[in-house]
């Protein structure tokens, strides 16, 4: 479930940065509000995230795949070129994403059985 929550808030991550874009400066109310609602939902679920998931594994994770997301829509909005590079590029980032994914990881220290006589 961590990590459902992990992938919906870099989702959310791309919405807010695109509507940064769209709101040109906070001038234009629409994106505005939809880059501080989405802003929010995209923290608390890294927030959320992070209690089960190591925090530099999320970080990495919301930050790559909101990345990809963000420039992947502004290609297909015409906003940016596509070009050869990026596509590879961004299948650099996801397969790195993947590659998080894939790598065992502990319990986080705090949910750690920890004996304390050691």
């Amino acid at each position: 479930m961590s990590w459902l929550i992990l992938l919906l808030s870099a989702v959310a991550e791309a919405v807010w940065a695109t509507a940064l874009g769209e709101s040109e400066g906070f001038s234009v109310l629409g994106p505005t509000i939809v880059f501080f609602v989405f802003l929010a939902i995209s923290m608390a679920g890294l927030g959320w995230a992070v209690r089960r998931i190591p925090l530099g594994t999320a970080y990495a994770v919301w930050v790559g795949l909101g990345a990809a997301l963000t420039v992947s829509y502004a290609i297909a909005t015409g906003e940016e070129p596509l070009s050869a590079l990026k596509v590879v590029f961004l299948l650099g980032i996801v397969g790195a994403v993947v590659g998080l994914k894939l790598v065992p990881h502990d319990t986080p220290t705090a949910e750690r059985d920890v004996d304390v006589r050691d």
